[in-house]
């Protein structure tokens, strides 16, 4: 597929590209010039409710069942302001 960079440096990306990639209108990408002259990388980055998704669930494997971290953190933060 070949495409044109248009007057204000925009590229269309073709609609079956952009399917298979999960583009949508707002999406964002990430261009990276290689070490290959004429070669460019880009990455769809997730979206950010996406990402926020996972970083909220990737701490939880390490928690015990019956752990409060915030009620622990609240805590530490009173015994330091008491010292």
């Amino acid at each position: 597929m070949v495409t044109k960079v248009t007057g204000k440096n925009q590229v269309t990306v073709p609609a079956l590209v952009a399917r298979k990639a999960g583009i949508r209108v707002g999406s964002r990408l990430r261009w990276r010039q290689t070490d290959r002259e004429g070669v460019l990388e880009v990455r769809v980055l997730p979206e950010r409710g996406t990402l926020a998704s996972s970083l909220r669930s990737a701490g939880r494997k390490y928690l015990r069942s019956n752990a409060k971290p915030i009620e622990n953190l609240i805590r530490e933060r009173e015994q330091e302001s008491a010292e």
